[in-house]
């Protein structure tokens, strides 16, 4: 498990509230060139999404080299695995590959944690295969900011954020140069600019995540509709607060324990 050191608070309240005002109305372009001059240990984070590979052409197309984090759950669709890899070859950015800790494949993971950990217990999973390998992998880049996808139009906890937010806890900053942008406008970029991108939009899908929790969203309904369907959720945890999401996994953890440990002596074998 990583350590819980900090990077240095970049901005206090008063600062980021002005930052934030005066990058609201610049486009993705110039929020982009502004994180590239003053961030040193700047990344982007992507699953390679729409959003995100939108972001990985425009500072391409400015010569900004910022590297990159995918956090590979090992239960992506093997699209998102062949797009990250024909991005790559494109773009020749420095990719930064980070799993489930123990675990290089998804055999290797069902034998540590048993099949469908994410119907079992999903605090767990989302823990496991995403949020302690992104920490980890800010701790051993020493990463103080980080570019997302995220948009306002994707609703759900993103629909308030603003273009510049800290971390609570940590002060890790997140930059999203896309806040202001809608699906469709990623869409006419992509298009446009021949970005290569995931080709399961073209079966319906908008937002693509682990296999077995996406599906293509219906005519009428939100962008996000097709993740985690008919459950009351709409982020895996990377973009909530890690201390809450840390504790949570420790009690579901330490409660497992307790449970196996009261079990044990009913099936001891008798001497």
């Amino acid at each position: 498990m990583p350590s819980l050191s900090a990077p240095v608070l970049q901005f206090d309240e008063p600062q980021l509230k002005h930052i934030n005002d005066k990058l609201a109305a610049m486009e993705p372009q110039q929020i982009l060139e502004w994180a590239s001059t003053t961030f040193a240990q700047l990344f982007q984070e992507t699953a390679f999404g729409p959003s995100g590979n939108v972001i990985t052409d425009i500072l391409h197309a400015q010569g900004i080299s910022v590297p990159v984090i995918f956090v590979d759950t090992l239960h992506h669709f093997d699209e998102t695995l062949d797009l990250a890899r024909r991005s790559q070859e494109r773009y020749g950015f420095n990719l930064h590959v980070f799993r489930p800790e123990g675990c290089e494949t998804r055999q290797e993971f069902i034998a540590k944690y048993g099949d469908e950990l994410w119907k079992h217990d999903d605090v767990v999973y989302d823990y496991t295969v995403k949020v302690e390998p992104a920490r980890r992998a800010y701790e051993q880049l020493k990463a103080c900011a980080v570019i997302t996808g995220r948009r306002r139009s994707q609703k759900g906890d993103r629909a308030s954020m603003q273009v510049v937010e800290i971390e609570k806890g940590t002060g890790l900053v997140k930059i999203n140069p896309l806040a202001n942008w809608s699906f469709q406008q990623v869409w006419t970029y992509l298009r446009a600019n021949e970005v290569p991108y995931n080709t399961l939009l073209d079966q319906g899908y908008k937002s693509v995540g682990d296999y077995h929790s996406t599906r293509p969203v219906k005519e009428g309904e939100d962008e996000r509709a097709g993740r985690w369907a008919g459950q009351e959720k709409t982020e895996c945890g990377l973009h909530k607060d890690y201390f809450a999401m840390r504790t949570a996994f420790l009690a579901r953890k330490k409660k497992e324990q307790e449970q196996q440990q009261a079990i044990s002596p009913l099936t001891a074998p008798v001497a």
